[in-house]
């Protein structure tokens, strides 16, 4: 059984797919610092300085949240996206 090559061994593939993984991330990076920014304004709104602990652990989640999830989907998005998905054997196929 032979294992077929991956399109991300080449590193020209691999330098694109890497490359708009990062301009995605970067991109998401200022869009999370806005979505922040309206929510503590928002919130400030609300409840005026109640502690500063709440903004932080808000900030910390909504943050964390979004740049984790697009981090995954990002992942997931450049291995279907590239091909390398299909390169990968699959030991319980009934093709033996």
């Amino acid at each position: 059984m032979t294992i077929p090559p991956s399109p991300l061994d080449d590193p020209r593939n691999a330098a694109h797919a890497w490359a708009r993984y990062k301009r995605m991330m970067r991109l998401t990076g200022w869009i999370t610092l806005a979505v922040i920014a309206v929510i503590l304004a928002w919130l400030f709104s609300e409840n005026g300085l109640v502690s500063i602990n709440l903004y932080i652990a808000t900030a910390l989640g909504i943050g964390g949240t979004i740049m984790l999830t697009v981090a995954l989907m990002g992942l997931v998005f450049l291995s279907s996206g590239t091909g390398h998905d299909a390169a990968v054997i699959d030991p319980l196929s009934d093709d033996t």
